[in-house]
This record gives C-alpha cells, sequence and structure tokens, in this order.
C-alpha cells in the first residue's frame, strides 16, 4: 500500500509477504470457527481497501462464509438493504463507520465487530445454521451487488469457482497484457468492492506469485510518485484517470515508472494516443462484467486506438452481436452483445446467480447466452466496439448507477409530479445524472426548488448518485401505459445540459456529505 500522510491508517504505507496476510486470517478463522460461524453463512464487510480487508475476506473464505463488501460511499438505507437482504450474519467495519453500519441494521439482528478492535470472544451469530459438508470450487465466495435497470441492485453470487476462473484468466490474457510469474507488481485504485479488484487482481496476483499494490483510492497529485515508489509494472485505469493525469503539469516521475502497461476501460479515444506518448506505456482497453468473471481485451497489435474497440473473443470464451429480433447483427451494425462459455455447460465460471431473483437470473440466460445488456458492433475481423448501453444504467467515474433507485428517492418528494432520471455527456467522468421532472401544479421550478432536490437524494445516497443536473420541464413522452419514454425526452442534436431551467450542481457532490 502506498504511503500517504494524513491517512488513519499505515500513512507511511505497507508491504506484506503472503505468509504475513496468511497468519492473521488464519487466526482469525479459529475464532470466527470457534464462534460458530460456518459454510453458508455471509458477513457484510465495510473494510475499505485495508489490509485487513483480506485478512477476513480469507479466513471467512476457509470457513465457507462468503463476504458481502460495502461501498463505503454508501448512506443509512444503502447499506441497510444490502445487509437485509444479504441475510447477513455478522458485519466487521472500520471503527469510524461502525455506528453508520449499526444504524442502518437496527433491528436485523447483526453482531458487530470493530476490525480494528476486536473483541476478546467475537460475537454468536444469531442465527447458527450452516450447512454441514465442507466448502468447495462452487461454494459462494462473495456476493456483489451490482445496479440492475430497475429497482434496487441485484446481488451477484460469486463462487469460489467463479474467483479461481476470474484471476486464471487475468493471468493467461498474454499479448500486451501479459503477466510474468512472480514478477508483477500489479497497482489498481479501484475498490475490493468490485470484481476488477476483488476477482481479477487480487486473485491473479495469487495465483501468479506476483504482487497487489492496492491504494485507499486515486489521488492524482501523487499519482506518479505512487507509481514509481510502488515499483508498478501494470496500472488499472478508469476513462475518468487519463484526463486529469493529462492535465497535470508535466513531472520527472511520470517517465521515471517501471509500468509495462496500463488495463481498464472507457479512455475517450480522443486522449488515447496522447497519453501514451507521453506517458510511455499502452493502454490497453477491454470489456468485462461482474456476471461474467471474464473479460475481452484488445491486447494485441495493431491495436484500433481512438475507436472505442475492447479487442476480439479469446478461446474458451464466445461472443455474438444480436439484433432486436434475436438473429445475429450485420457487420458493424450495433446490436446487443451476449457471452458464453465455450465449455459444455454455457455458464461455466460465470456468477451463479442473482439472490433471490431466478426470474431475473434466467432472463440474462435466455437462448443459452447471457445478454450483457451493452450496446456493440463487430467489424469484418470480429474486433468488438463499445456503441452505447442499452440497460438504463448511468456510468460515472466507474460507478454503474441505477436510474431507478434515484428515481424513486425524487418521486418521494410532495412537489414532484413526475421524474426520468438518465445519463448525460460529462467530459470528466464519462457520464453525469441528470434528474427531468415535471413539478406539481402551482410548486416552484426554480433554483431553490431544484436544490431541494438535489439534497434530498445526496443525503440519501451515495454522493455520486445525486444529480449533477436537475432540469424542469412541463411535460415527458410517455407511452399509453404512462412509462416515460426517455429516448424520446431530447432531439438528438440537443444538449440537455445547455436548456434553460437545467441547473448544474455538480460541484456540490461531495464525500465529505456522507
Amino acid at each position: 500500500m502506498p504511503a500517504r500522510t494524513g491517512r488513519n491508517y499505515l500513512p507511511d504505507g505497507g508491504e506484506f509477504s503472503f505468509a504475513e496476510i496468511l497468519e492473521p486470517a488464519r487466526a482469525l478463522a479459529e475464532r470466527y470457527r470457534s464462534a460458530g460461524y460456518g459454510h453458508g453463512q455471509r458477513a457484510a464487510l465495510l473494510l475499505e481497501n485495508r489490509p485487513e480487508f483480506f485478512h477476513h475476506y480469507l479466513a471467512l473464505n476457509a470457513l465457507g462464509v462468503s463476504v458481502v463488501p460495502i461501498n463505503p460511499d454508501y448512506r443509512r438505507d444503502e447499506m441497510r438493504y444490502l445487509v437485509e437482504h444479504s441475510e447477513a450474519h455478522v458485519g466487521v467495519a472500520v471503527p469510524d463507520r461502525l455506528a453508520d453500519v449499526a444504524a442502518a441494521a437496527e433491528g436485523l439482528d447483526l453482531p458487530l465487530i470493530d476490525a480494528e478492535n476486536l473483541p476478546a470472544a467475537f460475537p454468536d451469530p444469531a442465527r447458527r445454521q450452516f450447512e454441514s459438508d465442507l466448502p468447495g470450487r462452487e461454494t459462494e465466495a462473495a456476493l456483489l451487488y451490482t445496479s440492475g435497470t430497475t429497482g434496487r441492485p441485484k446481488g451477484c453470487r460469486l463462487s469460489n469457482h467463479y474467483m479461481l476462473t476470474a484471476g486464471a484468466w487475468y493471468i493467461s490474457t498474454g499479448g500486451l497484457s501479459q503477466i510474468r510469474p512472480d514478477c508483477e507488481r500489479v497497482l489498481n485504485p479501484l475498490p475490493l468492492f468490485h470484481m476488477n479488484a476483488l476477482a481479477c487482481t487480487a486473485s491473479g496476483m495469487i495465483l501468479a506469485g506476483g504482487c497487489l499494490i492496492t491504494p485507499d483510492r486515486f489521488h492524482p497529485a501523487s499519482w506518479w510518485q505512487d507509481v514509481t515508489d510502488t515499483g508498478a509494472t501494470v496500472i488499472h485505469y478508469l476513462g475518468v484517470m487519463p484526463p486529469i493525469l493529462l492535465n497535470l503539469e508535466p513531472e520527472p516521475a511520470e517517465r521515471r515508472h517501471s509500468v509495462r502497461y496500463g488495463f481498464g476501460a472507457g479512455v475517450d479515444p480522443v486522449l488515447h494516443q496522447p497519453f501514451e506518448d507521453r506517458f510511455g506505456f499502452p493502454l490497453v482497453e477491454g470489456w468485462g462484467m461482474t456476471e461474467t468473471g471474464r473479460f475481452i481485451n484488445d491486447n494485441i497489435d495493431p491495436r484500433q486506438i481512438g475507436t472505442r474497440c475492447f479487442g476480439r473473443p479469446r478461446d474458451g470464451f464466445e461472443a455474438r452481436v444480436i439484433d432486436d429480433s434475436g438473429a445475429e447483427a450485420a457487420v458493424d451494425e450495433p446490436g446487443e452483445l451476449c457471452v458464453r462459455s465455450a465449455a459444455a455447460d454455457p455458464r461455466e465460471g460465470f456468477f451463479s446467480d442473482y439472490l433471490k431473483d431466478p426470474e431475473a437470473t434466467e432472463e440474462s440466460w435466455r437462448g443459452g447466452w447471457f445478454h450483457t445488456g451493452d450496446v456493440v458492433r463487430q467489424d469484418v475481423e470480429d474486433r468488438l466496439y463499445f456503441v452505447d448501453r442499452k440497460k438504463n444504467i448511468i456510468r460515472r467515474s466507474g460507478e454503474n448507477i441505477a436510474a431507478a433507485e434515484i428515481e424513486a428517492v425524487i418521486q418521494g418528494l410532495d412537489a414532484v409530479a413526475q421524474v426520468a432520471v438518465i445519463a448525460v455527456a460529462d467530459e470528466l467522468r464519462e457520464e453525469e445524472v441528470m434528474a427531468c421532472i415535471v413539478a406539481m401544479p402551482g410548486q416552484a421550478v426554480d433554483e431553490a426548488a431544484a436544490r431541494a432536490v438535489f439534497d434530498q437524494c445526496h443525503r440519501s445516497l451515495a454522493y455520486f448518485k445525486a444529480p449533477g443536473y436537475v432540469l424542469f420541464r412541463d411535460s415527458l413522452p410517455t407511452t399509453g401505459t404512462q412509462k416515460v419514454q426517455k429516448t424520446e425526452l431530447f432531439a438528438a442534436d440537443v444538449d440537455p445540459r445547455r436548456l434553460d431551467g437545467c441547473f448544474d450542481f455538480r460541484g456540490l457532490k461531495k464525500k465529505s456529505a456522507a
């Protein structure tokens, strides 16, 4: 972990061997076992990107207890949903968030553990039942929540087999993104509640004998110093990172590094080549989802820089592009990306299912292919290019945000008659949240009214979900069944951010309000 002055843990950074991680994990496993935790239970973890996350994750995994990582930016209602829906048997949190988790779990009979001040005896789980057999490859290792198109996030059940498949896939990509055994140092600033960091890089480095460098988050001002100080040979990035780094003043560290390549998604095509020219290593664009456990990436030269290409399907992982009728889309025609394993079981290595939602699971697997909801096109040489998202998802700085979750908060306001939440372009964060609102008769449609909408969302949801823009309208286009037709909200040549009555609150979206 890189040093970070002022951080309330490991301000001087730290480096740990596998043995130094394993020893406390084994001790924790015995303590959990003695307290009555076992195969088939779940533990909610709010441990940020700290070493303690791995101590508890490995300890619980050894017993067959699945982890439910909590986004530290979540507010009370969001945390409560995860804890309640997952039916977690215990919660573990850093000291300054323990009270928040306790408040979120009020009435749910959830024993809590302070990760920095472990009790003499771990609390007995309120529900002691667990499976009698030993955990195995199909045992649930983690439950990660991913935004759906409607309603609350869905819980993806990920097995040990999924984790091993994801790690093995990550280290076997080859080409420009080759992982060399026993020597790579992978700097991944993404959070451990995402599959990228937890399943791909963490599992991959365990399998390859490499080093995983886990900062608390992306810090632009110290990024290149962190890269050089840690000896990183591979970095992971989100689309928001390249423009920020390109806007920094040049410094010696930005070319003194040992980075062989960067791996990520969403770099602005216009900035792709300038980034590589300035910093001296390739950015390998890829595509993946929590549900798939595997990815496709553009790791073979000549790459299609500046085109949103994310490569060709690899052996063992099949892809097809279909039109609205379900037939194969023509070459270079947009369609939905569908993927599956090339094994006898098309679901081999994928997520097990969506927790408590068999209908959604089967719908996603209709026709024997997993339907991603992403619109892509495929050229004559089988290269895939990202076009858009079919799902009603907003992607802001790497976070997938369900519009329906925000709409539910806004619709609860007495002053709101109708609301539609959409994604609008953002030059820095890829997309930003916009709320299009029809006010109740007689209600104001001024900046104060818009600010009231923003404040309610900012209080109720993670800061990044609050609308960066609020726009009042006289009406919203609807179907015969009164469903809002979001594609009809604005003409193709209209930028809704520039319309009269649109209020910009991006500067108020602050973590400190949590």
